[in-house]
């Protein structure tokens, strides 16, 4: 294998001084892959671990290690074409690569190590792979990780129209999408997470449960170990070298996404005077201000272009739309270089009090965290970046930019936000609901803060969670295991018996049967049950009809669909259900593992599916119902079955004590290759929910090795 390094680094088109820097340095670096594919990697000191770390990442997925970072840097259309130029300059209106190398320079010794480290453990990879062909990024350079510093899917940018964006910076009427009215279901986004106290368990260990809802195969698991004590193992976003979501020996952290209100619209008042653009801001005329970004696209010829765009700039933020006369500011955190840092240092912590102190650094603002240690402290805790704002306001729509009023004033202490620690009821949970309800009666009290500390309310998942935790006392791993999976849908236990009052009211012969079955069920979801799917399509084609209404009415839908839908609707809703299920499979009796499949056909980012290619049932239904164990799906062009794209992708259990023990499984697994015999090994467990063991410890790991390597060899 030796030879074989030596002989790429010899063809690799890179200086050779550079080269046999970087094969030094891999020689303080080892990764071990265990029998499912994961990578255990250590390195001499933190840098060397994120070495191996961004090495291992690309050998499993470099297509998606690059993509993050050509969306982070805006530069998907170099590779895409004209279609993307919008979102590009979208990024490029908060990431500026300047910025970016001069927050580099300034970075505190041990960052810059990291980032250094990060860049050269990619460039080697390249290096040592010529047959990889990059897209856009031929070369990582240090600073390009400050791009991509939180590992959230679909960051705060992504809350700006692209509609809205294209018509004012291209002098276009274009209409906001249904989506971005809000008017499209979306998979509901945000993840589970629950956090249980010593004296709830039966072996007096805190245990935590990690289960991010993200788009599939967007994390890899890996873990990534240091001489200088790092030691973490759990989830990481594809390039990024921080674990996101895992534990280490002495703790664990989860998140699931916030409905904090991070992100503000200021409508600014432009006046023009002199031949010069000023915004009011309060008694006096403030200068606009610009620039000039630049976009690369790759033509339709493949030869490379540009298009610039003259963008302008309040104190409140770039201005991204105009409306009702008003230019529209987006304010938002932008702090890459202290996110970096957080997000980095809690993979260190060892227990609350050192969690919190790096939770200081203010620089996580979408994300809730559920922790739990090995001192049987567990918590949950808002997002650590929200701004002050004055309550009398209404950020949920664009403020008025000229009224110094509405200005951010400052960061809120940490103190001050909800949170909830050791709680006397022994459990705190979170799945992108509000923190009202995260321990019970325990719960931080909605009343004691703004209106503006949460936006999400209150969901079927949320109503869920408490139930398989309230009044526990016997948890253990597996205890964990099946509260996560708990099949019951609260969803439909509200919803049908309105149905059941509106048959009685106007029966109708021909659903009879469907009525019937319904009333009679348990809502508990299973591969072999037909009600699941015929709740499932009927909750569907109800939830067509009820989405418009309730966002015109600023209504949740499921209390739109319960308490405002007409029982006309809700019958003709049932019999399209019906008439679907017969289309499709043959009968309104199919059982739901028909319908809902899993299917990993090719390493693509936008997969493609297909009937007649082999699949497995998976039982537990979209978060849209209620359901714990999320799997979001839907018919795609030239199918009749559901598949599955996101919800449920990287799940784990963990107890904490004297040493740490942990189960987990990923969706497929863990490499993109669809040659690998780790491509797709773990889908019959993730369908059925049967976590393996997970292998922390030198000892264990050694065990189960398949091949212990270097980087490059």
């Amino acid at each position: 294998m030796a030879l074989v390094a030596t002989a790429l680094l010899a063809s690799a088109p890179a200086h050779a001084d550079d080269l046999s820097r970087l094969k030094a340095r891999a020689a303080a670096v080892s990764i071990t892959r265990d029998d499912w594919g994961i990578a255990h990697i250590h390195g001499k000191t933190d840098a060397d671990a994120v070495f191996g770390m961004a090495y291992a990442q690309a050998e499993d997925d470099f297509n998606r290690v690059e993509t993050n970072f050509v969306t982070a840097l805006g530069r998907t259309a170099e590779a895409e074409g004209e279609k993307a130029i919008w979102a590009d300059l979208r990024q490029k209106l908060f990431i500026d690569p300047a910025v970016l190398k001069a927050d580099y320079a300034k970075s505190p010794a041990w960052l810059k190590a990291l980032m250094n480290g990060w860049a050269d453990g990619l460039n080697f990879y390249l290096a040592t792979h010529p047959s990889v062909k990059p897209k856009v990024i031929t070369h990582f350079e240090p600073w390009m990780a400050l791009s991509f510093s939180e590992g959230s899917i679909g960051g705060d940018i992504e809350r700006v129209a692209l509609t809205q964006l294209e018509a004012f910076y291209g002098s276009r009427q274009l209409a906001m999408t249904a989506d971005e009215k809000g008017l499209l279901f979306k998979e509901p986004k945000g993840s589970n997470g629950i956090a249980i106290a010593p004296k709830n368990t039966l072996e007096g260990h805190a245990l935590l449960l990690i289960n991010p809802h993200t788009s599939f195969f967007f994390r890899s698991e890996m873990q990534v170990s240091s001489d200088q004590g790092l030691n973490a193992y759990g989830a990481t976003t594809w390039g990024q070298f921080f674990i996101y979501q895992g534990f280490n020996a002495h703790a664990g952290w989860m998140h699931t996404s916030s409905g904090v209100d991070v992100v503000d619209e200021f409508a600014e008042t432009i006046v023009e005077k002199d031949g010069q653009r000023f915004y009011k801001y309060g008694s006096e005329l403030r200068p606009l201000k610009s620039e000039v970004i630049t976009v690369p696209y790759r033509a339709a010829d493949g030869s490379m272009a540009e298009k610039r765009f003259t963008v302008f700039k309040t104190h409140h933020g770039p201005i991204v739309r105009e409306a009702d006369g008003k230019w529209i500011a987006v304010a938002l955190m932008n702090k890459p270089m202290a996110a970096l840092q957080q997000s980095f240092l809690r993979t260190k912590a060892t227990d609350l009090k050192s969690f919190m102190k790096v939770a200081e650094l203010k620089a996580n603002s979408s994300n809730n965290t559920l922790f739990a240690d090995s001192k049987g402290e567990i918590a949950y805790l808002h997002p650590q970046f929200i701004p002050i704002r004055d309550d009398r306001f209404d950020y949920t729509r664009p403020v008025d930019g000229a009224d110094p009023a509405t200005d951010w004033k400052g960061l809120t202490p940490l103190d001050k936000a909800p949170r909830v620690v050791s709680p006397p009821n022994g459990w705190v949970y979170n799945s992108n609901n509000w923190p009202w309800t995260a321990a019970g009666p325990y719960s931080p009290k909605k009343a004691d803060y703004p209106r503006y500390m949460d936006q999400a309310g209150e969901s079927p998942r949320g109503l869920h969670g408490p139930m398989v935790l309230k009044d526990r006392k016997d948890f253990t791993l597996g205890g964990l295991i099946a509260a996560a999976y708990d099949p019951y849908l609260p969803a439909f236990a509200r919803l049908i018996p309105t149905l059941v009052a509106a048959y009685d009211a106007a029966p109708d012969p021909k659903l009879a049967e469907q009525v019937a079955a319904l009333k009679a069920w348990d809502c508990r979801w299973s591969a072999r049950s037909t009600e699941t799917s015929l709740a499932v399509f009927w909750g569907e084609a109800m939830w067509a009809k009820a989405a418009p209404a309730a966002k015109a009415a600023g209504m949740n839908v499921y209390d739109y669909m319960a308490d405002r839908l007409s029982p006309a609707d809700k019958l003709a809703a049932l019999v399209e259900a019906s008439e679907r299920l017969t289309a499709d499979f043959g009968s309104w009796k199919t059982p739901w593992g028909e319908i809902n499949r899993f299917q990993r056909n090719d390493g693509s980012i936008v997969q493609t599916f297909d009937d007649n290619k082999p699949s497995i049932p998976v039982p537990f239904t979209s978060a849209q119902w209620g359901s714990l164990a999320s799997f979001g799906a839907k018919r795609y062009p030239g199918t009749k079955r559901y598949y599955g794209t996101s919800g449920n992708s990287f799940v784990a259990v963990v107890q904490f004590g004297d040493k740490v023990r942990a189960r987990a499984v990923t969706a497929g697994g863990e490499s993109g290759d669809p040659t690998s015999p780790h491509f797709n090994d773990q889908a019959l467990r993730y369908s059925l929910g049967t976590l393996r063991d997970v292998y922390f410890y030198p000892e264990d790991v050694k065990k189960h090795a398949v091949k212990t390597y270097r980087p490059g060899q």
